[in-house]
């Protein structure tokens, strides 16, 4: 089976948005990995998107963007996603995250009753991953 994810290090996020109970991260460049059954590489592409939180209410402060994201959970329901995101995302139900930003000691940590992630525009191929390299 095909599959696609946003690998969260190295992204970069261009801003969060809060308006009412919707929490929008927006990244400029998330870094996506894509793997095809029956082949050993990967390859690694970029694109632009958001990572929507509905009914969403944020904990403690926002951290200054634009910025680049080191990591952290993202999850859904019985599932959390460490360091990754899976493309699709779309869940209702008990929502959240709580991600790093490098250079900070900020979080963004949010608790919600749904998440959403909406790409932008297509991916553009960056390079191959291949094993042992």
């Amino acid at each position: 089976m095909d599959s696609s994810s946003i690998d969260l290090p190295g992204c970069e996020v261009e801003s969060i948005e809060k308006e009412g109970s919707r929490v929008s991260l927006r990244f400029s460049r998330a870094y996506i990995i894509k793997t095809m059954t029956g082949s050993a590489e990967r390859t690694r592409w970029w694109q632009a998107g958001s990572l929507v939180f509905e009914n969403a209410e944020v904990d403690g402060d926002l951290p200054p963007l634009p910025g680049i994201c080191s990591g952290g959970d993202v999850g859904e329901n019985i599932y959390t996603y460490r360091d990754m995101i899976p493309i699709p995302l779309q869940s209702r139900g008990h929502a959240f995250c709580d991600l790093g930003f490098e250079g900070t000691d900020l979080r963004l940590r949010v608790q919600a009753g749904s998440v959403h992630l909406d790409m932008i525009d297509r991916p553009r191929y960056i390079d191959h991953l291949r094993p042992g390299v």
